[in-house]
């Protein structure tokens, strides 16, 4: 194959991201397996520990792809991601194709399969969320991936439609009266034509699935409109949006609805592919002619939707899937796919990146500060223990004794603290629960169902924006009012350490305030989203008593994430704060026990000194040791997470299926 066909894809760039991923979290359980044998691993470091490898093994990069029908999404989406497997995966022929919401990711724990839910299922109440977690409410479809052929058999079913009445098809979202040139044709039956299916999942264990990736394949505009969830939370979750249009027709009206309503104002990295440039050739034109009259499509596109010229790019995926299965290095080249892979490359991943370093080197960093305050502690302590013991050389048994009764002394001043303790905790359970109160998902339900009372009883839901808005204000005082409480509870903490250390010989150190400023971003984002749903274009819509229902059930699950994520925010920030006291109280009585062990021994032998000072010179060096090697793994974590991604210059992924000896021929 040539070295054009094989250059650096997006396939390979993102590959180089998972690698990347990979490496951290194999740094993470060396730290992990480190604290845990070195007996280091408190409950708090754990929690954090475990959080870090938790959100790396899971994150997710959601790369989704609108368009109307027939503007060649599928083909693209196959010649992206799956030309190594010889044949197209998902179905691409003309016209219609995939007539529901498509996702394609892996989960390790699943067959590989394909999971459809019923477009009668519209009809209830469940949001598409509760019912991902309904196993009985979906047909499942098992695909064997060693068999191409019926592998690409079953995966055509996501083009099922039925016929149904009019009145069948406006309870299920696809007929309007008011707008009914959206509405699909009338058959000579007196029924019209829907999809079969509400969403389909993929479970295909491709290498860049298996690596993270979220490929969303939507279809047209009724389809998006139609679903509640898929406007105001699928698109607005991904992380990317790559918007599809016809070289030879530009954006047509129903291509700039979909722009204007669903991805204008998202707040994500978009991309417009104007695809189909094959069918710009002309055998009457100069290729002169056909590149400027690309040119001219692609400005005016750029102008049309307000954005930069730069983010349009012409291509043909056709021609990029053929030239990728069959090596033709002119196909791959003509079709132009490289320059949108690369800008692909370039932004996307490298900004996904930043994110998990970012969030890898903070709770690194407070990781060693939590630790590091456990092992300067411990070997104070060892340092005072062992200038006691070298006092005692040459001393008499009197001198012993003396000592006795002074460990004992500061043991049971040292045990005064409890009443201190106490008291600290008992003030900042209450002011935790206090700022917990105001966050919890009671206050959510509550304020949600003020607003679908407001809005039952507005006429065609006049007003839902301005009732909408106050709640979504009301519910970011409640945010503000947590982080202020949380600034208290931290200026409460700080106070109260700096008394047990100055009284009692403590060496807390208090982390960096609480920070919920993430969910409040998060919080401004639904807001966003929201909002523009519930304006005099959609209140038709709104006044529906089914859509009206979904619509609130998804608002609540997606605002309980937000607030619930805060609440562990806040509790986690806490434990980390106050565990470090049990973790001193800890290890204090067991010095104190210690010391006075040792002195009863060397009042009972004094040979037994030497042995003692020389295992506690012993004991010093190794918590050294402990605190520069944990230094180290810190630092190579941190320095890891900051390198930038290895340059894709290795193989291109190769799949564990046995695909190539059986690949269908690319003509649909």
């Amino acid at each position: 194959m040539s070295s054009a066909a094989t250059s650096p894809s997006f396939a390979l760039k993102f590959d180089a991201l998972s690698l990347w991923r990979a490496d951290l979290e194999i740094q993470l359980q060396e730290l992990s397996r480190f604290l845990f044998d070195h007996d280091l691993l408190d409950e708090p470091a754990a929690d954090l520990l475990e959080s870090l490898q938790a959100r790396l093994a899971r994150d997710r990069l959601v790369v989704a792809f609108v368009a109307e029908f027939s503007r060649g999404k599928s083909e693209l989406i196959n010649a992206i991601f799956f030309a190594d497997t010889g044949r197209r995966i998902l179905p691409a022929t003309p016209g219609r194709t995939t007539m529901c919401p498509v996702e394609l990711s892996y989960d390790p724990d699943e067959a590989p399969s394909l999971r459809l839910l019923p477009i009668e299922t519209r009809l209830g109440t469940a949001s598409l969320a509760e019912l991902r977690l309904q196993d009985d409410a979906w047909v499942q479809v098992p695909l064997d991936v060693k068999r191409p052929d019926e592998l690409a058999e079953a995966l055509t079913r996501v083009m099922a439609t039925q016929r149904v009445s009019p009145e069948q098809a406006r309870a299920l979202g696809f007929w309007d009266e008011e707008r009914t040139q959206d509405n699909p044709p009338l058959g000579e039956d007196g029924l019209v034509e829907v999809p079969a299916w509400r969403h389909a999942i993929i479970n295909y264990p491709h290498p860049l699935l298996k690596r993270g990736l979220v490929i969303l394949d939507t279809p047209g505009l009724n389809a998006i409109g139609a679903e509640p969830e898929l406007t105001v939370s699928l698109l607005p979750s991904a992380h990317a949006t790559v918007f599809i249009l016809a070289a030879d027709t530009g954006v047509t009206k129903s291509d700039l609805a979909i722009w204007r309503d669903h991805l204008c104002g998202q707040p994500l990295e978009r991309y417009v592919a104007l695809n189909k440039i094959d069918a710009l050739t002309d055998p009457l034109s100069s290729p002169a002619e056909v590149e400027a009259h690309i040119g001219r499509q692609r400005a005016q596109t750029a102008q049309t939707l307000g954005i930069p010229e730069e983010r349009v790019f012409p291509i043909s995926a056709k021609l990029a899937l053929a030239g990728r299965v069959t090596g033709d290095a002119d196909d791959l080249r003509a079709s132009r796919l490289l320059e949108l892979e690369d800008a692909l490359g370039r932004q996307l991943l490298p900004h996904r990146k930043e994110v998990l370093a970012q969030l890898v080197i903070d709770s690194a960093g407070r990781l060693e500060a939590q630790i590091g305050r456990r092992l300067a502690d411990r070997r104070r302590q060892c340092a005072e223990q062992l200038l006691e013991l070298r006092g005692l050389r040459g001393k008499n048994a009197s001198m012993v004794e003396v000592m006795i009764r002074r460990v004992e002394a500061e043991s049971r001043e040292f045990e005064q603290c409890i009443a201190h303790v106490q008291a600290m905790r008992s003030v900042h359970s209450r002011m935790l629960k206090d700022a917990l109160v105001g966050i919890s998902s009671d206050v959510v339900r509550r304020h949600t169902e003020v607003l679908q009372e407001r809005l039952r009883s507005a006429i065609l839901n006049f007003g839902a924006r301005k009732a909408f808005a106050e709640m979504a204000h009301t519910l970011r005082a409640k945010l503000d009012e947590a982080q202020a409480k949380g600034h208290e509870i931290h200026a409460m903490l700080g106070a109260s350490f700096q008394k047990l250390n100055a009284e009692f010989g403590f060496g807390l150190a208090m982390p960096a305030a609480p920070d919920l400023s993430r969910f409040m971003r998060d919080l401004e984002l639904i807001e966003r989203n929201y909002t523009q749903y519930l304006g005099l274009s959609h209140a038709l819509r709104l006044s529906n008593e089914r859509f009206m229902s979904q619509f609130r059930r998804m608002l609540v699950s997606k605002l309980r994430v937000v607030f619930e994520g805060a609440s562990a925010e806040l509790e986690l920030w806490n434990k980390t704060a106050s565990a470090q006291i049990d973790t001193q109280l800890r290890d204090r009585r067991r010095n104190f026990k210690r010391r006075r062990e040792t002195l009863e021994r060397v009042r009972s032998a004094a040979a037994e000194l030497e042995a003692r000072v020389h295992e506690m010179e012993a004991q010093e060096v190794r918590i050294r040791e402990l605190q520069e090697r944990l230094h180290r793994l810190v630092s190579r974590l941190q320095q890891l997470a900051a390198a930038p991604l290895p340059a894709a210059d290795f193989e291109p992924l190769t799949l564990d299926l046995d695909l190539s000896t059986q690949s269908a021929p690319l003509q649909a």
